[in-house]
């Protein structure tokens, strides 16, 4: 039982078949930066109250450091017999340094060591993804300025509703995207407080100093409670519902994309690079990318759905069912970050067919809300002045013809206030400017949001 770290109450050696299903260290060796971090700060509390000399400190930060040089290269060599990233490390350690490496776990147990170091790649993996999410509004915002003018249909039940400015359509997902960061922020908040020190689940009777470690690392807070401390993982949780969030949104954005680009609507051409062709259909140009985006937010969801199901009936305190929750919320950060570094690059060098827009962009009577509302203005009744529009279309569809075509006595048989002002705010290009409320598609109101936006993404 020499290689284990608990084994002197044991008189047989673990099974391998144990061994081999209980290991860890096939995927949570990512975490050993972060566990480095954390050893070392532990290492030096440790010295500040007295339980390590100032040399014994000296020799484990610097062991620490030189094994974290050695995996960033890929020169060492991890064994599964030690279970986990933290066991390899803190033995090679000793190895190195003799006894005094056998002094670094004092005060802590690795129930509250994991539960640290995941919050510290977690609150990496935040920083990271917020950072994404930022140069994908600021593609979205750089199209407002290569699309300013352009005027695009806006669709309720994917059926043709009112114009929008194309500039309005690319700021809902800034919009979006900044909620997900919001989230992400909030969440950073309660992943970002220290359990270090909780020990396995009832303290530690060492003098340790959290406070100490938890301003060495950069929480903003500590875990409170032992119990709480390596028991629960909302936490983790938390994160992967909010990337579970930024892939859904991703993922409707890739559908309407795949929409666009297709010969019947005809709205948007993307980079040839993004794209791939057909092994039999020579003239294919297929949206694999989007596609790719909007199915591999399918693993992100379920992963929520995993974790969610792991931890439902835990008691306190820790169990090692928690060691099953690294891999799903490392593949959710994985394929949320792959979708994001994709994103981008698409969304900035996709072409609006601006043409081929304008040429239809007058079908499905995108005034017809607009007339509505001029009515409302001269006095009707809501409920009447739809009525009365809903006809006035009607006798365009059988005319086949725009409801500007109509002939000024078709309005004003459908009521006495309309006269040739009416026209003024027919057609879609009227229509849009027509718009007045904070919020709306009006070109005045877009422009402010696009400040706003230059402004918030600086």
């Amino acid at each position: 039982m020499s290689d284990k770290p608990w084994g002197g109450a044991f008189e047989q050696p673990t099974d391998q078949l144990l061994e081999q299903f209980s290991e860890s260290v096939s995927f949570d060796r990512r975490l050993y930066a972060q566990d480095v971090r954390g050893s070392v700060a532990h290492a030096r509390m440790l010295a500040a109250v007295g339980v390590l000399t100032d040399t014994e400190r000296d020799q484990i930060v610097d062991g620490l450091v030189k094994i974290g040089e050695e995996i960033a290269a890929g020169t060492f060599e991890f064994k599964t017999s030690l279970e986990d990233v933290h066991m390899n490390i803190e033995r090679a350690l000793t190895e190195r340094i003799g006894d005094v490496g056998r002094k670094l776990h004092t005060g802590r147990s690795r129930n509250d060591q994991v539960s640290t170091d995941f919050r510290l790649w977690i609150r990496d993996s935040i920083d990271r993804v917020d950072g994404l999410l930022k140069n994908l509004q600021r593609a979205f915002v750089h199209r407002t300025t290569l699309d300013e003018g352009a005027i695009v249909p806006g669709y309720t039940h994917l059926q043709r509703a009112q114009p929008v400015l194309a500039a309005h359509y690319w700021l809902a997902y800034c919009e979006k995207l900044q909620r997900d960061r919001q989230r992400l922020a909030d969440c950073r908040g309660r992943v970002n407080q220290l359990p270090l020190g909780t020990a396995a689940l009832a303290g530690t009777t060492i003098p340790i100093d959290r406070q100490m470690v938890a301003d060495e690392l950069g929480f903003e807070g500590i875990v409170a409670n032992s119990l709480d401390s390596s028991s629960d993982r909302d936490f983790a949780l938390e994160f992967a519902y909010v990337l579970t969030q930024i892939a859904l949104h991703l993922s409707s954005w890739a559908e309407e994309w795949i929409l666009w680009c297709t010969t019947e609507f005809n709205f948007l051409k993307l980079p040839d690079a993004f794209c791939t062709g057909s092994s039999i259909m020579p003239q294919k140009k297929n949206p694999d990318g989007l596609e790719l985006v909007r199915g591999k937010s399918a693993r992100v969801v379920g992963n929520l759905q995993s974790l969610i199901t792991l931890t439902k009936g835990l008691p306190l305190a820790y169990n090692r069912d928690l060691q099953e929750d690294k891999e799903r919320v490392f593949d959710s950060a994985d394929t949320v970050e792959a979708c994001l570094e994709l994103a981008a690059p698409m969304v900035a060098g996709a072409q609006l067919k601006r043409e081929s827009i304008a040429a239809g962009i007058d079908r499905g009577y995108l005034d017809a809300t607009t007339l509505m509302e001029y009515l409302i203005a001269a006095g009707v009744p809501q409920r009447t002045a739809h009525e009365l529009i809903g006809k006035l279309v009607g006798t365009a569809m059988k005319a086949d013809c725009r409801l500007a075509d109509l002939p000024l006595k078709d309005f004003q048989a459908a009521h006495e206030s309309l006269d040739e002002s009416v026209y003024d705010v027919l057609g879609v290009e009227r229509a849009v400017e027509a718009f007045k409320s904070f919020g709306s598609t009006n070109p005045d109101r877009v422009a402010e949001q696009v400040a706003t936006w230059h402004e918030k993404l600086k």
